[in-house]
C-alpha cells in the first residue's frame, strides 16, 4: 500500500505503458522501462531533442520547452497517481525534458553537451538545496518536473561558467 493512493503500487511495465497516453509520455516512450539507470537513459533521450531545439530560434525553443514542461506536469502526475508511487524511477520524462533544455540553451558544441549531461546528472542525483527540498516536499506532477528543472538550471550555470573560463 502506498500513502499516495491507498493501494499497492502498479507494476510499471509494457502493459502499463500502453494503458494511458500519459504513461507513454512519462516513460519517454518506454525508455523508463530500461532496468539499469532509467534516469540516465531518460536524460540521454533528451539530447537529440535538445540538439534539434538548438537549431530553431531561441524564443520558439523556449515556447516548445514551456509546453513540454506543462505536458510533463500532466503526464508525470497522472502516471505517478496510476502507478501509486510519487516519482517512480521509470518516470523519466522529467530527465528527458530537462536534458533537452540544457542542450538547447547551452553553448554549442559536443563538449558543452557532455558537460551539461554530467552536470545535470550530478545535480539530479545528488539533489543539493533546493532540489532535494523540492523533490521531498512538492507533490504531484509539478514536483516531479520542478526538481529536474532546477537541476537543469544548475547544469546550465555550470556549463556557462565552464565556457566563460574557456574550459569547454
Amino acid at each position: 500500500m502506498t500513502p499516495e493512493s491507498g493501494r499497492a503500487p502498479a507494476p510499471l511495465d509494457a502493459a502499463f505503458l500502453v494503458r494511458h497516453p500519459a504513461a507513454i509520455v512519462a516513460l519517454t516512450g518506454g525508455v523508463g522501462l530500461i532496468p539499469l539507470a532509467p534516469g540516465t537513459w531518460g536524460a540521454i533521450a533528451g539530447i537529440p531533442l535538445g540538439l534539434w531545439l538548438a537549431t530553431i530560434p531561441t524564443v520558439v525553443a523556449l515556447v516548445v520547452l514551456a509546453a513540454g514542461f506543462v505536458v510533463g506536469v500532466w503526464a508525470c502526475g497522472v502516471t505517478a497517481r496510476e502507478a501509486g508511487v510519487h516519482d517512480h524511477q521509470s518516470i523519466v520524462f522529467d530527465e528527458t525534458w530537462a536534458m533537452a533544455a540544457v542542450v538547447a540553451l547551452a553553448p554549442v558544441g559536443m563538449a558543452a553537451v557532455l558537460a551539461g549531461f554530467l552536470a545535470f546528472r550530478l545535480f539530479d542525483i545528488a539533489k543539493p538545496w533546493p532540489i532535494g527540498i523540492i523533490d521531498r516536499k512538492v507533490g504531484h506532477g509539478i514536483g516531479i518536473m520542478l526538481d529536474d528543472a532546477v537541476a537543469a538550471a544548475f547544469a546550465l550555470a555550470t556549463v556557462a561558467t565552464l565556457a566563460r573560463f574557456g574550459w569547454i
